[in-house]
């Protein structure tokens, strides 16, 4: 059963809104996760050179809260954006919470394991609906010929993964490597790693290495009416959910309770 705009509106905004309680740390990791105003001016006016140079200042503060509060509203819109994905594939596929999380273990040198995921899987043998899961089926079948997976390999796809994000500017090499790794074992457990990024905001040369990697890669494009380039194509046309009519009917609201956040954090 799909669910309705309330519903997914509060998937979305319920990280967000946590950026509103958000403080610098200064390196002390203290246990209620931040300090105020009043514990930051007794650090830096502890420290005699940082006295000196005025550096106890209450707009250092503020800075040091709007740049730190900057990255975690980045990262609270993707866990958001994460979670809706997720509960549309649900929803609209009739698919249980287990059918759309993939994990999987990495066994360590030192003997631990370790549990990695990704964010979302449309298993297709747990599409009840026989149209919907020969649609999702062609589009893979249309994927692997544009990324270069050899017909033999993709013959045998049984549902694809999903990496979400908000954006990926990050040319973090650890964190790549881990995305490579991910789609190297998905596709040794039959599954196409595709990655749905909601915005057009990926680097360049990171597109092109995850698509090098086999990677499908979709981005949010709005307008080219072609599933195979926008996530939101893909979602409307393949999933049968217009994602992208959601976040129109709704950026009033969205649009207010990110305002909301950046008040509280350049305050």
């Amino acid at each position: 059963m799909q669910g309705g705009d309330e519903l997914y509106l509060k998937i979305l905004l319920d990280p967000i809104k946590t950026c509103a309680e958000y403080k610098p740390r200064f390196g002390q990791g203290t246990p209620s996760g931040g300090l105020t105003l009043q514990q930051f001016q007794s650090l830096y006016k502890a420290d005699s050179s940082y006295g000196w140079l005025g550096l106890d200042n209450p707009m250092m503060y503020t800075a040091h809260r709007a740049a730190g509060g900057m990255t975690s509203l980045y990262r609270q819109i993707g866990i958001g954006c994460e979670r809706l994905f997720r509960t549309i594939l649900k929803d609209t596929l009739n698919l249980s919470d287990e059918d759309v999380i993939w994990s999987y273990d990495v066994h360590l040198a030192s003997g631990k394991k370790r549990t990695l995921h990704l964010d979302g899987r449309i298993p297709l043998d747990r599409i009840a609906d026989k149209e919907k899961r020969e649609k999702i089926f062609a589009w893979m079948q249309e994927s692997t010929k544009k990324i270069g997976v050899d017909p033999g390999v993709a013959a045998t796809l049984k549902g694809m993964v999903f990496e979400v994000r908000q954006g990926y500017k990050s040319k973090d090499a650890k964190r790549q490597n881990a995305d490579i790794a991910n789609a190297a074992t998905a596709y040794t457990q039959a599954y196409l790693p595709c990655a749905a990024i909601l915005s057009t905001q990926i680097d360049t040369d990171i597109s092109d290495r995850y698509r090098r990697e086999k990677w499908m890669l979709l981005t949010g494009v709005v307008g080219a009416n072609d599933s195979l380039i926008s996530v939101y194509d893909f979602m409307r046309d393949v999933i049968g959910y217009d994602l992208a009519s959601f976040f129109e009917r709704n950026s009033p609201t969205l649009r207010k309770a990110v305002e909301d956040i950046l008040r509280v954090l350049l305050t």
